[in-house]
């Protein structure tokens, strides 16, 4: 497929709404705030941000630049950037990492479906927090009903990629992503205004504004090793960097764009958002008196009991919901998007073919993570079920090694001059802060995910 007949973002602002899209995702307003929690709120939100801003932005702004200068999919991208070279197995692990990451993301996603529709039907008034527990547990538990949910996610994911970049993801996401704002501001401003939750005996419960204290007042009396790789290895994987869907978008992007502000604009609206998500959660938390450390079942077992207490409780959960499954979308149709940009390419399928061919093949996968939480609990592999196994693969090995290796392709085998040219639109405008971007590129950046990549596959304590 040549450039000039290649599809394309027609806007500036499709650009940074498919991108943020895929950036904001459940990591954002699921793993954020419960992350956040368990480390200490304040503090780790200031690492994170030093870490968004050092090291998960050059990296960003890279794989702009190896997408738009090559016009191509993931793989391709570093054959024409570096032809008879093994650096093209960085774009097939990024391939490889969409078709994983989807394959269990899709299940989570479906999870979102199924709470929409309980939150529709009032499902959740009454229910104590065992209650929401139980619930949860059967729900997973169900071999049918988390597959149907998926498979109906995976099929609006493919109705949109099937539409292509213009038509499709671009004029979805314009949409999507001002909905996702506006619903996640309103849900802050409400959790805020709950004030003092005062019991019948006179007795202070909780304040909204410890919940706003514990985000933003930073303790670092709380920050470990830990803390600090957990916080960079939010940032890392909260912007969708190693994945190849950053590579895939940036293909897309016209010449007259300023990847570098695109970059910035990126990454801001991505941390915004899973900023706001704790804006929205933790007051909350803190005016029902529960503990902000309570882990990934914040989400699925705790909200939905936290928002019933709330005056228009039906709506705020309903609206939370929806919240999740939109940023789920705006991921998913991302992560299929590098899948099919491969077959078409490389394979040369119709559009429409490789999204059913991908989609498929990501479902049956996704069936089988969703069914290793009850039929296929016993399978395991190294003593993770396929589930876990996709996630730990994807997350833990395939992502930082790829984010690692475009650092050091782009520091150290790429031009200095060539990648200057195509970041400053050759040349049409001064970058004044180059050298010190090019050398985290250069030697930060692949050592700091390095270190994230031992710590999170255990050899490092």
């Amino acid at each position: 497929m040549s450039a000039n007949t290649r599809d394309s973002f027609t806007s500036k602002f499709g650009v940074i709404a498919a991108a943020a899209g895929s950036a904001v995702g459940l990591g954002n307003i699921w793993k954020f705030p419960y992350e956040a929690g368990q480390n200490g709120g304040g503090a780790f939100l200031v690492i994170y941000f030093f870490f968004i801003i050092t090291i998960g932005l050059p990296i960003m702004i890279s794989e702009f630049v190896i997408g738009r200068k090559t016009n191509a999919n993931a793989v391709r991208a570093f054959k024409k950037m570096s032809p008879r070279t093994p650096w093209y197995f960085t774009g097939v692990m990024g391939v490889a990492a969409s078709f994983m990451i989807l394959s269990f993301y899709g299940v989570v996603a479906g999870w979102t479906l199924e709470y929409i529709y309980m939150s529709v039907t009032n499902a959740f008034k009454g229910q104590s927090p065992e209650d929401l527990s139980n619930v949860f547990n059967a729900f997973l538990a169900n071999p049918v009903r988390p597959v149907m949910w998926q498979v109906l996610f995976m099929i609006l994911t493919g109705i949109v990629v099937i539409g292509g970049i213009k038509n499709g993801i671009e004029k979805l996401t314009k949409i999507l992503m001002p909905v996702l704002l506006l619903i996640i501001v309103v849900m802050g401003i409400r959790s805020i205004t709950l004030g003092a939750n005062v019991n019948e005996a006179g007795e202070v419960i909780g304040h909204s504004f410890d919940g706003l204290k514990f985000l933003f007042k930073p303790d670092f009396s709380k920050v470990d090793i830990n803390v600090v790789l957990d916080a960079l290895g939010q940032a890392f994987f909260s912007l969708s960097l190693g994945m190849g869907t950053i590579i895939t978008y940036g293909s897309y992007v016209r010449k007259n764009n300023n990847l570098n502000k695109t970059a910035v604009e990126v990454a801001f609206l991505d941390t915004l958002i899973a900023v706001l998500a704790g804006v929205a959660i933790f007051p909350a938390v803190f005016y029902f008196g529960v503990a902000p450390s309570e882990g990934p079942g914040l989400v699925f077992t705790i909200l939905p009991g936290i928002f019933q207490k709330m005056v228009g409780g039906y709506i705020w959960t309903l609206a939370f919901f929806t919240l999740l499954a939109v940023a789920a979308l705006t991921s998913s149709i991302s992560l299929l998007e590098v899948a099919v940009a491969y077959f078409v390419e490389e394979l040369k399928m119709k559009r429409v073919k490789a999204t059913i061919i991908t989609g498929s093949i990501i479902t049956v996968l996704g069936v089988a993570c969703s069914l290793s939480n009850n039929v296929l609990k016993e399978f395991t592999i190294f003593g993770r079920n396929i589930f876990n196994s996709m996630e730990f693969v994807s997350s833990n090995v395939l992502l930082p090694l790829g984010g690692m290796l475009i650092a050091i392709f782009v520091g150290w085998f790429v031009k200095r001059s060539d990648f200057y040219a195509e970041l400053s639109n050759e040349n049409t405008f001064k970058l004044k802060f180059f050298n010190a971007f090019y050398a985290i590129i250069k030697f930060v950046a692949p050592v700091a995910i390095a270190i994230v990549f031992l710590y999170s596959v255990g050899l490092l304590k």
